[in-house]
């Protein structure tokens, strides 16, 4: 088949790519740029202005099949569920009812139903009830497919998932049961291709979930036994502490914590399996069986809190030496130690307040310094730390054998500051151009 594919770079759109070309499908990939992908074909479409199904047209000669995976979950500049899941989509199957596409494939949500109250389900839930009228009144042939939670590898969500699995401790949002039903990502594109080659009448509406339904901090466990980690504890706040902790949430770019996600949370999300276990010929995996590598899994969720922590402990380190050095220590204490270090008197104060200023500097750029520019930070602060080592233990030996180890502590500083400039550093490729801006 000829398949015209959106959202091509998303989870499913990315993995769909694959397994529509390894079944021998030609697909053409709809969206703003072009992949890198020859074997793609590409229709030039923005989702954020093709509301008109004269936007389409061009774009779907000869197509087959059309499988929508395009899909935002929260709304950004011009990135809107107005525009991004109900007038493009509209128009897209209007286009498609028009030109001969026999089948479209609308990739929606589970819980975009009647009982639907956030803008992200009531706009799905709007494009879905759309294409339902249209194949109900031309010859087009539609499937709405309804997944539950998507687990890939290097999905966003999976990735927070994860993270909160490998955390000592978690939190139950409010006491409701927040039953989820989470699907392998594999599982879920395998169940789409299907419905390409199905013969078989199915339902128009198909959940895609997987075999068993839990709690959500069920699952987080699973994910946590799965990676060999040990017990986690979990600490339920009130659903008061949650909606307060959502709205906060809404106002932090990127949190997956906001009102309409709680809401989400607190509806039970599941289906039941049988149709998902059909098309697939067998039953999807269980949520014991995600992780192919657990070590390695265990490892990035960890450093994904780790790394943070550490960034503020070297932060706080350098902001307290910043505090201490300029106001707490004796100044004429701080005078005599630099002058038996070589400093003249008369430069005492210049170098005392100025290596006070720095270390400011260093742990306030520790703080809010974006991450392309922070592995030259690293290198700095290692730099200055070694030479302050050299010279206090050739001019201020006592340092160099007291009890309390001031010197010998700066090991593991600088062990950490390479651990943090080895993670943190550009790629080999980029290198070049990131040191010459």
């Amino acid at each position: 088949m000829r398949v015209l594919l959106t959202g091509s770079t998303g989870l499913l759109g990315a993995a769909l790519v694959q397994r529509l070309l390894e079944r021998g499908h030609q697909v053409i990939a709809a969206g703003r740029r072009p992949g890198h992908d020859a074997r793609l074909g590409f229709a030039r479409v923005d989702f954020a202005d093709a509301t008109s199904k004269h936007d389409w047209l061009t774009h779907l000669a000869g197509i087959d099949a059309v499988i929508n995976t395009v899909g935002i979950f929260n709304e950004s500049g011009a990135q809107r569920f107005a525009t991004v899941h109900v007038a493009a989509p509209c128009a897209l199957f209007d286009a498609c009812a028009e030109a001969g596409v026999k089948l479209v494939i609308q990739l929606s949500a589970l819980g975009a139903d009647e009982a639907a109250d956030t803008s992200y389900h009531l706009s799905k839930k709007a494009a879905d009830d759309h294409l339902a009228a249209l194949a109900q009144h031309t010859a087009l042939r539609a499937y709405i497919v309804q997944p539950s939670l998507v687990y890939g590898e290097h999905g966003a969500s999976s990735v927070v998932f994860r993270m909160l699995a490998s955390l000592p401790l978690t939190v139950r949002l409010g006491a409701a049961t927040q039953l989820v039903q989470p699907v392998h990502l594999e599982d879920a594109v395998g169940a789409i291709v299907a419905l390409l080659d199905q013969s078989e009448p199915l339902q128009q509406r198909i959940a895609l979930v997987g075999p068993t339904a839990l709690p959500f901090v069920d699952y987080l466990a699973t994910l946590r036994r799965a990676m060999g980690l040990g017990r986690q504890y979990v600490l339920t706040i009130p659903a008061g502490m949650a909606r307060a902790a959502a709205t906060l949430g809404a106002k932090l770019p990127g949190c997956l914590l906001t009102p309409d996600s709680l809401r989400m949370l607190m509806r039970d999300n599941t289906a039941d399996v049988a149709t998902t276990t059909q098309l697939l010929g067998h039953p999807p995996r269980q949520p014991q069986q995600f992780l192919t590598d657990p070590r390695t899994a265990r490892t990035l969720a960890q450093l994904t809190w780790l790394l943070p922590m550490l960034r503020l402990a070297m932060a706080l380190v350098w902001l307290w030496t910043a505090w201490v050095s300029a106001f707490v220590y004796p100044r004429q204490d701080s005078y005599a130690l630099l002058e038996r270090s070589g400093i003249p008197a008369a430069l005492a104060p210049l170098m005392l307040y100025g290596a006070s200023a720095l270390d400011l500097l260093f742990g306030l750029a520790t703080l809010f310094l974006a991450r392309r520019h922070r592995s030259r930070l690293w290198l700095a602060q290692a730099a200055l730390i070694g030479f302050y080592t050299i010279v206090i233990a050739v001019q201020l030996p006592e340092f160099l054998w007291h009890p309390y180890g001031p010197l010998s502590k700066n090991l593991p500083m600088l062990g950490v500051l390479w651990l943090l400039y080895a993670l943190e550093k550009p790629p080999v490729t980029e290198r070049g151009p990131t040191w010459n801006t």
